[in-house]
């Protein structure tokens, strides 16, 4: 188990943690461990840096600050008004952006929030379907955003399984939505955004595109920016972009006051100052060359990974991924996305099982899976660990067992515990 001292990635309070309530502690121990033990794949994960750690960790976390800076509903204010001028300011340079509102909790929250600025209930939007790569908060019948808007979505064409810009243009032609939304969690291929642009000016729609995958990669300047093109950009700031967990968003000045009345006080009350800290301090590492290196690494580590696992028989949807993310059809090494799942976590190989277009499975069984490579490239492997990372993955998929204890996982599973001694997860100080 990982040694417990105070300097081990939970803050300079870790001492008084384990001696109140050692038990909480000893899981904050174990969870490391385990970010420690497997290779970490899921797309929309990563591993951020002690200084964002640090920041999350803070006495902001004590502070009340309703409202904008220099407008709050509380006094003492003066210096979370700071750091959340600079989370703004950092985020519109990151960014090219007009305006930026930081206060968003969560990607969700984020589009809640854009919802509110620019519809109303009953109102039409024009997003991504889910099985075909969008998100829950696109229209999805079980989300809010089903339940209280007109969802319309758009698919992959059957031939490219890329986006079907002629199906968009059709649908925004023929429903005239308020939104036309882009984006989603599991698209490996790049966005036309003029092409989204044009289709929303000729339906007068706003142009909506949440960002919240790949936003890592436009900071990183590897893959083009919406925010030129776009009305809105939502985001996460814990996906690629590497910083704590929650949400943001950009604009055009014209839709500034809209964005902000709608985060606060429609859709939120208190920001989370730490957070803000930490989306601060997290801005400011993006803007650095040592993160436009990692960047490119994230996205030469991703299409090694997903063309190795095509040469395998792991077919990849699109025939390979200009992301940070692929997708993969299991059925032609016959297994299911929720059996290779299982089998890949009993070898310490973390990833998820996902729909893939056309998918003739239940989600919750699926015929594919996601594999990102977000933090494996943060622990500093290459495109040569690519290729062993996805043998390891074919073999634990076609070989392997849900059973730890099966021959082959378990000779997986040292294989992956060997590659991880040369690149670990928060490698102890004198590692460093």
């Amino acid at each position: 188990m990982t040694a417990v001292t105070p300097d081990t990635y939970y803050g300079p309070d870790f001492g008084a943690l384990l001696e109140q309530d050692p038990e909480i502690a000893g899981l904050l121990v174990s969870e490391l461990d385990r970010q420690r033990s497997g290779l970490q794949l899921i797309a929309s994960e990563n591993q951020t840096s002690p200084a964002v750690l640090a920041a999350l960790g803070s006495t902001l976390s004590n502070k009340y600050a309703e409202g904008y800076p220099h407008a709050r509903y509380y006094g003492g204010c003066a210096e979370v008004d700071k750091v959340e001028d600079l989370a703004i300011a950092r985020a519109k340079a990151l960014f090219g952006a007009e305006h930026a509102n930081v206060q968003p909790h969560s990607g969700a929250s984020a589009n809640l929030a854009v919802y509110g600025a620019f519809a109303a209930p009953g109102d039409t939007v024009l997003a991504m379907s889910l099985d075909h790569g969008g998100h829950l908060t696109h229209g999805f019948k079980v989300s809010f955003s089903g339940k209280w808007f007109n969802a319309v979505h758009y698919g992959v064409s059957q031939e490219t399984e890329d986006i079907d810009y002629d199906q968009v243009e059709k649908l925004a032609k023929e429903h005239r939505p308020k939104i036309i939304l882009a984006g989603g969690s599991a698209i490996p291929r790049l966005i036309d955004f003029e092409r989204f642009r044009a289709i929303a000016d000729e339906v007068g729609a706003i142009f909506w595109v949440d960002a919240a995958h790949f936003i890592g990669l436009v900071a990183g300047k590897v893959i083009p920016s919406p925010v030129p093109h776009a009305d809105v950009v939502s985001f996460t700031t814990h996906k690629v972009l590497r910083g704590p967990r929650g949400g943001a968003i950009v604009c055009k000045e014209e839709h500034a006051k809209k964005i902000d009345r709608a985060v606060f006080p429609m859709m939120q009350g208190g920001p989370l100052m730490h957070g803000v800290a930490g989306k601060a301090v997290n801005f400011a590492e993006c803007a650095t060359p040592a993160y436009q290196a990692y960047a490119q690494g994230v996205l030469d580590n991703a299409r090694v990974l997903a063309d190795t696992l095509g040469e395998l028989g792991i077919r990849p949807i699109t025939g390979g991924t200009d992301t940070h993310l692929s997708l993969h059809d299991l059925r032609g090494v016959g297994v299911t996305g929720v059996d290779a799942e299982a089998r890949c976590d009993a070898a310490g190989i973390v990833l998820n099982k996902n729909a893939i277009p056309f998918d003739p499975e239940k989600p919750n069984v699926a015929s594919g899976i996601r594999v990102g490579s977000p933090s494996v490239t943060t622990q500093g492997m290459g495109t040569e660990e690519m290729r062993t990372v996805a043998q390891l993955i074919h073999r634990a998929v076609t070989e392997g067992d849900a059973d730890p204890e099966h021959a082959v996982t378990r000779e997986v599973r040292g294989q992956v515990t060997e590659l991880l001694t040369s690149f670990p997860a928060y490698p102890e100080p004198a590692a460093r």
